[in-house]
């Protein structure tokens, strides 16, 4: 199930026990305003996703439901992807010299 932009929102604010009021406070908006973003309402422009990413401490992909995670990749991450993607590499050659050798 994708999280919308809207449910995001208020699950951050939420889980961080922020008040309406104060997060929107923090956001430089009105309270009604954060409370139609956070329905649906209205759609906020860019300058806002911005300085709600920065607030919340998230990625705007997070943010907009667009991944699951909600910070950067991390170095360790990358690493670990970039070893799995090696030892396919490897296992590819190993099986191509296998069925034929090298070709030229």
């Amino acid at each position: 199930m994708e999280r919308s932009f809207p449910k995001t929102l208020s699950a951050l604010r939420r889980a961080r026990s922020i008040s309406q009021r104060q997060a929107a406070g923090d956001l430089g908006i009105s309270q009604a305003l954060l409370s139609h973003y956070e329905t649906g309402a209205r759609e906020p422009g860019l300058n806002f996703v911005c300085r709600a990413c920065d607030y919340y401490g998230v990625t705007a992909d997070y943010l907009l439901g667009r991944s699951g995670h909600p910070g950067d990749v991390s170095i360790r991450d990358s690493r670990a992807f970039l070893a799995q993607l090696r030892g396919l590499v490897e296992r590819a050659e190993s099986e191509l010299d296998k069925i034929g050798g090298e070709e030229t």
